[in-house]
């Protein structure tokens, strides 16, 4: 089986440390030891241990594409990798695998929508940034339709809540291609909420990745991935699977409220 692979980890430096005899680390353990756990069951699972002000709060977040073993060898290996280095003694930290997410604060963050830490990869090589090449209207359209059937009430009774993957051929007026996209959220959004999460990794992703081939962009609550493949070898020169990674802190703030009131203004029908 192949290794998780790791993308960024974050620790927030601005919450208060603890000691590792403390009760918070003792409750910290017991906490990623529960999600080690549960990860062999589904795709996610939040958990809380510990009474004030040494409680903590976590869960992970699998792809939905993904095998149960896959999911539980990412969890394993995410709960190990976020307590170390700069993170051993800090009461807030979120690590972002490729598979899968993990993360455990002092606050809790359950039903909430956070537009960071983000962290994202994408392909060297991209389509033409030109007027004249489609992708982004094709992408656009696909992700808003994915969006809609994650968030639709089939989805959220399926197996793997807020999870929609689709895989189609697209032919524009140089060639055709095949275009795989996922999108998904954590189960504890509601449906308003979920869309508003993934409208900003779609923002997250124009800013960071435009026009790439392959892009993925991660953030608390959400994911977007998209992969094309089958262009002609003229089109897809030898850096095509070369990769960039980028993070950040939070997406701009004009981003969230863009993506907020076109979630407000979709729901009011408008």
């Amino acid at each position: 089986m192949s290794q998780p692979q790791h993308m960024h980890t974050f620790c927030d430096k601005l919450s208060i440390n603890f000691t590792q005899t403390s009760q918070y680390n003792s409750n910290r353990e017991t906490l990623l030891s529960s999600l080690r756990d549960r990860s062999s069951l589904g795709t996610y699972y939040n958990a809380t241990v510990g009474l004030s002000p040494d409680t903590v709060h976590g869960m992970f977040l699998c792809r939905g594409d993904i095998t149960k073993q896959s999911c539980s060898n990412c969890v394993n290996t995410a709960t190990l990798e976020i307590t170390k280095n700069n993170c051993t003694n800090i009461k807030d930290a979120i690590v972002y695998y490729e598979e899968c997410m993990v993360r455990y604060s002092s606050v809790s963050f359950f039903g909430l929508v956070e537009n960071g830490p983000w962290s994202s990869r994408f392909s060297v090589s991209s389509f033409p940034d030109s007027l004249f090449n489609p992708f982004q209207r094709t992408l656009s359209d696909k992700v808003e339709q994915l969006i809609i059937l994650a968030t639709s009430q089939s989805s959220l009774s399926s197996l793997t809540p807020y999870y929609v993957r689709d895989r189609n051929r697209v032919n524009e007026y140089d060639g055709s291609y095949t275009l795989d996209t996922m999108v998904q959220c954590s189960p504890d959004l509601d449906p308003a909420n979920c869309s508003v999460c993934l409208r900003l990794a779609v923002q997250g992703v124009s800013s960071c990745c435009n026009n790439a081939r392959i892009a993925q962009f991660y953030i608390p609550k959400c994911f977007l991935r998209y992969d094309t493949s089958g262009l002609p070898i003229t089109q897809s020169p030898s850096g095509s699977f070369s990769v960039h990674a980028m993070k950040g802190n939070e997406i701009y703030v004009r981003i969230f409220i863009t993506a907020m009131t076109t979630s407000l203004l979709a729901l009011a029908g408008l």
